[in-house]
C-alpha cells in the first residue's frame, strides 16, 4: 500500500514550520518534501535542506518538463514540489509532507485525491499581525502584504480535511500528531498491513 501524503498549509506566521519540525523529530516515519525555488539562498540556508536553488531559466524548463506535481509564482520566485520524487517515495511506502500553500494543494489533490489535507490557523488575524511584528524580519509594507495574503489562504480553510487552531503550540502539536496517526490507521492501509491478521477472523 502506498504511503500516506500530508499536505500542511498555513498563513504565514501562523507557526507551521515549527510544528512540522517537532512532529518530523516525533514521527521518524515522514519525509519532507524539499521545493525547488528561484529565490536566491538567506543566511544559513543550504541548497538540499532548506530548498533545491535553482535559476529561473533552469526551472521553467522543469516546468515544461512537466517535473513539478505542484508549482506557484509567489512574490516574483518559482516555488514547486518534484513529481518523480513524491511518486517514487510514496511507491515505497514512505510518508511525505509537503509544506506548501492553497493553490498548490488544491493541484496535488487532482493528482493524488487520498491526500491528507491539514490547515493551520492563528488563533486570531489579530494574534497573527503580533508574531508576523515581533519577529522583527519584515517591514511594515511587507507585514501588510502578509497580512493580506493571510486573509485570501484562510477563505480556503474549509477545503481541507483538517483544521489545527495553534494557539498553545503543544497542543497543536498534539492535535498534528493525531493526524498522522489516525491516517496511519485508517481502512485502506489497516487492510494492506494487517491482512494476515485480518484473515484469521474470517
Amino acid at each position: 500500500m502506498p504511503g500516506d501524503l500530508f499536505v500542511v498549509v498555513a498563513p504565514s506566521g501562523a507557526g507551521k514550520t515549527s510544528l512540522v519540525n517537532r512532529l518530523l523529530e516525533a514521527e521518524r516515519g515522514i519525509r519532507l518534501s524539499v521545493s525547488h525555488t528561484t529565490r536566491a539562498p538567506r543566511a544559513g540556508e543550504v541548497d538540499g535542506r532548506e530548498y533545491h536553488f535553482v535559476a529561473r531559466a533552469a526551472f521553467e524548463a522543469m516546468i515544461a518538463a512537466g517535473d513539478f506535481l505542484e508549482h506557484a509564482d509567489v512574490y516574483g520566485n518559482y516555488y514547486g514540489t518534484s513529481r518523480r520524487w513524491i511518486e517514487q517515495e510514496l511507491a515505497g511506502e514512505h510518508d511525505v509532507l509537503l509544506e506548501i500553500d492553497w493553490q498548490g494543494a488544491r493541484q496535488v489533490r487532482e493528482l493524488f485525491p487520498r491526500m491528507v489535507g491539514i490547515f493551520i490557523l492563528p488563533p486570531s488575524l489579530a494574534e497573527l499581525r503580533r508574531r508576523l511584528t515581533d519577529r522583527g524580519k519584515d517591514s511594515p509594507e511587507v507585514i501588510e502584504r502578509r497580512m493580506a495574503s493571510a486573509r485570501e489562504e484562510i477563505s480556503h480553510v474549509l477545503e481541507f480535511e483538517y483544521i489545527i487552531v495553534n494557539e498553545q503550540f503543544d497542543v497543536a502539536l498534539a492535535d498534528l500528531q493525531a493526524v498522522v496517526r489516525a491516517a496511519r490507521l485508517s481502512r485502506e492501509r489497516g487492510a494492506s498491513r494487517l491482512s494476515r491478521l485480518l484473515d484469521e477472523f474470517r
